[in-house]
């Protein structure tokens, strides 16, 4: 609907499953490859991202 395609695999079973049992639940996601043109991140851009994701997690954990 929006222009936006994108390939997702665990969030979707996490908040099955956190809903199932009552729980809350939050996915952090980055996008790290493109399908069509093939571009990707490369490793160290990858570890970055995944620093930031996790201070954002611990944040949003601590004061949410």
């Amino acid at each position: 609907a929006h222009g936006v395609l994108a390939l997702e695999m665990e969030a979707s079973q996490l908040y099955s499953i956190a809903a199932r049992k009552g729980r809350r639940a939050l996915a952090i996601m980055t996008i790290s490859d493109h399908v069509f043109t093939h571009e990707a991140m490369d490793s160290e851009a990858r570890e970055r991202t995944l620093n930031d994701m996790v201070e954002v997690a611990l944040h949003a954990a601590l004061n949410g």
